[in-house]
């Protein structure tokens, strides 16, 4: 009875282990499922001999972003950043007034100028919906791409900034300009995203005095406006 005793407490053991060794391996994929179900919104354009040449980004709900903008030459290399709240409910709203992109047809159809092929794409999950176009005359696709060109035209502004800042010092300034140009026309959805760059240079003697003052101006244009 001993033995037949130490062998049920054994088997009732491995069981046990077995359980929560179970609960371990479900808990990723749990987590990994939920994670899979939020949606996202990408955008993708290309256009060659343009520059750039490849533009991809790609905005969760929850305001995570990746962003490929570069030639199509250039290997692909992802940069992540966060888009701010009203800006993603903006994008979802538009999305949804385009049926997720399920079935809608965006393409003018008329003979036009090649503009870039477009392509917009809704993921929820395994569901995924997509569609392309050069130029469209619908009102929310053409407000949701302005929305992203702005966003790509800020992450280049940002990019520029910060590869000058480290590798061109002199053509900071000229990289400046362009950012306040953009500023002005109101084409930078997030200048706030600009501060610790600006503030960086600005606080920085080896860079000319020129551009200091200009990224010392622009950081309080952009603090007096939040």
């Amino acid at each position: 009875m001993n033995l037949v005793s130490h062998r049920l407490e054994f088997v009732g053991r491995l069981s046990l282990l077995a359980l929560v060794l179970a609960v371990f391996a479900i808990a990723p994929l749990a987590a990994a499922q939920t994670s899979a179900g939020g949606a996202a919104v990408t955008f993708r354009k290309v256009f060659k001999t343009s520059y750039p040449e490849y533009v991809e980004i790609r905005v969760s709900e929850s305001g995570s972003a990746t962003y490929d903008i570069r030639q199509l030459s250039d290997d692909p290399n992802p940069q992540t950043s966060e888009v701010a709240a009203p800006i993603v409910a903006r994008i979802f709203e538009l999305a949804a007034k385009l049926h997720n992109f399920a079935g809608v047809d965006l393409e003018m159809h008329r003979r036009i100028a090649n503009l870039g092929q477009k392509t917009f794409r809704y993921q929820r999950g395994a569901e995924s919906h997509s569609v392309t176009f050069n130029y469209t005359l619908d009102q929310s696709a053409t407000q949701l791409l302005n929305i992203f060109e702005s966003l790509a035209r800020q992450q280049t502004d940002l990019s520029d900034l910060q590869r000058t800042m480290r590798y061109d010092r002199l053509g900071v300034n000229d990289v400046l300009h362009q950012i306040e140009k953009d500023y002005d026309q109101r084409l930078l959805p997030q200048p706030e995203q600009f501060l610790s760059s600006l503030d960086q240079l600005a606080a920085d003697n080896h860079f000319i005095d020129i551009a200091r003052e200009r990224a010392r101006t622009l950081a309080s244009r952009i603090r007096s406006s939040r």
